[in-house]
């Protein structure tokens, strides 16, 4: 595969700026659950569409998607920019202050929305399910960037469907840009690379294959009420049978994509730079490595830049989770062959569903924890430029552990299993539903404790936390966790962590700004649409 599969700046597609008048000349009007207030002004207005659409994504036959499409009706044209050849969703370029304007219409055949993953932003703007809207609908997002710089990434979140819906191709990045940032000798335009790593499996006919009736090649006259009537009853996406299985493990398919291509490449000079990862799987977790056993220079995570550069033999990555690093193929010769590679790891699942019995009865042929290569870079050429790794990337305000009201008696989420349904303390997702320990105070600082010791159905579970950038305060490791541990990033803001069998991590956050109905659920797809996720509230 040639260089620009693997999407590169030089490989972006601008889409040309529309006026302000092209806004909704034969399209229905905005939801009024979005509570439009006329004096928000936004400095960068988009339209954003999710749509039917097919790539070729292989020799042979094109493959049938959802997409994401997106035009600028007002401020920069660069701010998008479209992976060219792909399904995946147009990155997002915008500045932390910036007030962005998202009218969202939905042309899918069933009720979708957008969750600006990672963001901090108004409960009515976060992507809820309850503000999803069904096909032919339209929902404006109205919000102001207050994030620090940093990859972040936005896709569907509909009770039942998220799974089916990203799986399909509805995914895009955003990055966050800021002064701090831009003061910083850091590799850009064509040495500034997203990378999204995705797992999928494909039919003979090239189309992508997962959960019966799901997709875009599901009738739109007969899916569509079978879905919605699945989505209340399991969780949604037709999970029956072999389906029912895929909702617990979650689904693992058998080739690797990287922005939306197999078979990745990506030709290099000889020059630092930028790799913002996200692992865009519905539920692999990768163990990240160069082949030929360099260590990964890590400068961010979820939430940004860290403070300093940090050197990792490897370095985990569960589903949502971001990474970027610093790769300098400066002392490298023309010529020289480096793959990424995901190492073979043990303990994603533990207990009856561990081990022979995992790989048996999972959906790929490639089983969890797996080793293969993700993507291989070339170095082609010279470069006329150098640049050194900064010793001091950002400066971070950390919060003060003293200052949580709950420092002594942490809140405690546990994963549960009881009757084959996931829950957090016994409890499954209730859409509009809080109980009395997920209601939390406007601006006071919690320790939140995630503790996954579910029994003989013990896997690993990435938790995000919606609203929030939060710290890793401590880990507790469980039991299988030894050739993992050393992988995880925990030095930087995070809106997702892994949480492997038998460990307890706590986590410290600030919940400022904003009141509201909010989720924290586990970022294996199918884990939440199975019902792991709960709402928590806060109250003035």
């Amino acid at each position: 595969m040639t260089t620009n599969h693997l999407i590169n700046r030089r490989s972006f597609l601008r889409y040309a700026g529309l006026g302000s008048t092209a806004l909704l000349l034969g399209l229905p009007e905005p939801s009024t659950a979005t509570q439009i207030h006329n004096s928000f002004e936004p400095d960068l207005w988009i339209e954003l569409t999710a749509a039917p659409n097919s790539a070729a994504l292989r020799p042979g036959l094109a493959t049938n998607v959802w997409s994401y499409r997106a035009r600028v009706l007002k401020g920069d044209p660069a701010s998008v920019q479209v992976l060219h050849g792909s399904y995946l969703g147009p990155t997002l370029h915008v500045q932390r202050g910036q007030k962005l304007r998202i009218d969202f219409l939905n042309q899918l055949d069933q009720a979708s929305n957008v969750h600006w993953h990672g963001l901090h932003v108004p409960d009515t703007m976060d992507g809820h399910p309850r503000f999803a809207i069904g096909p032919g609908e339209r929902y404006r997002y109205e919000f102001e960037v207050r994030n620090r710089a940093g990859t972040y990434w936005y896709h569907p979140h509909p009770h039942g469907q998220t799974g089916e819906q990203v799986y399909f191709g509805l995914a895009g990045l955003l990055l966050v840009s800021d002064d701090e940032e831009q003061v910083l000798q850091l590799p850009r335009g064509e040495y500034d690379v997203p990378i999204i790593i995705q797992d999928r499996s494909f039919d003979d006919d090239n189309q992508f294959r997962y959960l019966s009736g799901t997709g875009p090649a599901a009738a739109a006259s007969s899916a569509f009420g079978a879905r919605q009537a699945l989505g209340g009853m399991m969780g949604g996406g037709g999970m029956m049978s072999g389906g029912m299985m895929t909702s617990m493990m979650g689904f693992f398919g058998d080739t690797i994509l990287v922005n939306g291509r197999s078979d990745a490449s990506l030709e290099v000079a000889r020059h630092p730079y930028r790799l913002r990862i996200l692992n865009g799987s519905n539920s692999r977790i990768y163990k990240l490595a160069w082949q030929d056993g360099r260590p990964l220079t890590v400068i961010g995570t979820d939430g940004g830049l860290l403070e300093r550069p940090v050197h990792k033999n490897y370095v985990m990555l569960a589903p949502a989770e971001r990474i970027e690093l610093w790769a300098d193929f400066s002392n490298d010769d023309v010529g020289t062959k480096i793959t990424l590679m995901s190492l073979a790891f043990e303990g994603s699942m533990r207990g009856m569903m561990g081990g022979g019995m995992g790989r048996m009865m999972g959906t790929s042929s490639m089983a969890a924890g797996a080793q293969f290569p993700i993507f291989m870079i070339e170095v082609t050429r010279e470069s006329n430029g150098s640049l050194e790794l900064p010793e001091q990337l950002s400066k971070i305000t950390w919060l003060p552990v003293e200052d949580a009201v709950n420092r002594t008696a942490p809140r405690t989420f546990r994963i549960t299993m009881g009757h084959m349904q996931w829950g957090f303390n016994g409890r499954t997702f209730e859409m509009t539903a809080v109980a009395p320990d997920e209601l939390v105070k406007l601006n006071t600082t919690e320790v939140w404790e995630f503790v996954n010791d579910s029994g003989m159905m013990a896997m690993a579970h990435p938790i995000h936390v919606h609203d929030q950038q939060f710290q890793v305060l401590e880990r507790r490791n469980g039991k299988g966790s030894d050739d993992v541990r050393d992988g995880y990033v925990d030095q930087g803001w995070k809106d997702t962590v892994l949480v492997m069998p038998g460990e307890r991590v706590k986590l410290l956050m600030r919940f400022s700004d904003y009141t509201g109905l909010y989720l924290y659920h586990c970022h294996m797809l199918e884990h939440e649409d199975f019902g792991l996720m709960r709402n928590y509230r806060i109250v003035a």
